[in-house]
């Protein structure tokens, strides 16, 4: 059967509604305390890292013609693939029921109904999303996506225009290392996803680059909206900032579907990853449960504060994926045929305990970058130690 083909046009899309965020720009708030220079470019540098990261892992996948877990079988195996799907299943639960919370927060705020109101309508969309496939609802994705640019422009207006000159730098302290990392978490937490959007590209390099640049663009403007509304309005919470402008329908309606254009990605990929675990599972079926599941645990659950879950991902994902990155770019291994690769898990092990350990420390350029890179070394220096000891015996 002939495989269904994703244009660049449907790339930027599916990746522009990714980017535009509620919970993007109330992570940009948390790096107000930097001020405006120093927050700008933790942003950037935050997002270049990203950025790059993303690529790499979404042209795997892209060249490869795999979905992004299918393609960890690459470097853990057939067992070691479905363990880190496993891992990759519960993120997403997990990205769902925050994004879903996110949603419904700042929806009630604007529309007092209930959190849990807010909650089921989000979910009831997202599932709807699944249902019929981005694909089908591509005329509605694009008026849904060509309104969304246009109230976020009016959204950067109210921010940076309308509002005072005088800046309110919040008092609360944070570091530039830290900044940084938190930009560069946004991109990374895509990179177990990524590639189930690549794999289908018509062109491997443009498709990719279409994708990553996409997002990062938007989700770049999404951080300087949350930052700057902390800085030039004094208002950390970007409902009150709708409410303030009497955006209320429009502030409403930027909050919902940004909320399920996002959340849709996350849900149905936990659907493609349970798929390379369970192989007769339905992928739209899958998604639908977890959007289900992740509305649950919003309408009963408070996620205020998604650091440490962001920390999670990085400490599981950012070594998994530098050793992929040796094995498919440096050393040209394919392990797909083992059940697992005991060595790649051990390498995976240290490079774990090594991203909890340097948490402890404040690096210009995060945790999550240093952690890759480290593991990278590690993983070629053990591989070519292993080649040389095989051509002794």
């Amino acid at each position: 059967m002939k495989r269904e083909r994703t244009s660049l046009g449907a790339n930027m899309l599916i990746w522009f509604g990714a980017g535009i965020s509620i919970a993007e720009i109330i992570t940009g708030t948390y790096i107000a305390p930097l001020g405006l220079k120093k927050g700008i470019f933790a942003i950037l540098i935050g997002h270049l890292i990203g950025g790059i990261i993303m690529f790499l892992a979404g042209f795997i996948s892209a060249k490869l013609n795999r979905s992004a877990m299918e393609s960890v079988k690459l470097s853990y195996g057939e067992n070691g693939g479905k363990f880190f799907s496993t891992l990759n299943v519960i993120q997403l639960v997990g990205w769902t029921a925050i994004m879903i919370y996110d949603g419904a927060m700042s929806a009630n705020k604007i529309f007092e109904s209930g959190i849990w109101f807010w909650a089921l309508m989000i979910g009831i969309l997202i599932a709807l999303w699944i249902k019929v496939g981005i694909k089908n609802l591509s005329k509605i994705n694009f008026v849904a996506m060509g309104g969304l640019f246009i109230l976020t422009i009016v959204l950067s207006k109210i921010v940076f225009i309308n509002s005072a000159i005088s800046q309110h730098i919040p008092t609360e302290t944070i570091s530039f290392g830290f900044a940084v990392e938190l930009s560069a978490a946004m991109p990374l937490s895509w990179l177990p996803v990524i590639g189930d959007y690549t794999k289908d590209s018509e062109n491997e390099i443009l498709g990719t680059v279409t994708s990553v640049i996409s997002y990062n663009i938007i989700s770049i403007w999404m951080f300087l909206i949350g930052m700057g509304s902390a800085i030039f309005t004094g208002e950390s919470d970007i409902a009150n900032i709708f409410l303030k402008a009497g955006m209320g329908i429009m502030g409403l309606l930027v909050v919902i579907f940004s909320t399920v254009t996002t959340t849709y990605l996350d849900a149905f990929s936990a659907g493609v990853s349970f798929k390379s675990i369970i192989k007769k599972a339905d992928e739209r079926i899958v998604g639908i449960v977890v959007a289900i599941i992740g509305t649950i645990l919003a309408m009963i659950f408070p996620m205020d504060n998604i650091t440490n879950f962001l920390f999670f991902i990085g400490s599981v994902f950012a070594p998994m994926i530098a050793i992929i990155f040796v094995d498919f770019y440096i050393l040209k291994r394919d392990y797909s045929d083992k059940k697992i690769s005991k060595l790649n898990f051990f390498i995976w092990i240290i490079g774990f305990l090594i991203y909890r350990y340097i948490l402890r420390f404040e690096t210009v350029l995060g945790n999550t970058f240093p952690d890759i890179i480290i593991t990278m070394v590690i993983a070629f220096i053990i591989k070519k130690l292993e080649d040389y000891y095989s051509k002794l015996q």
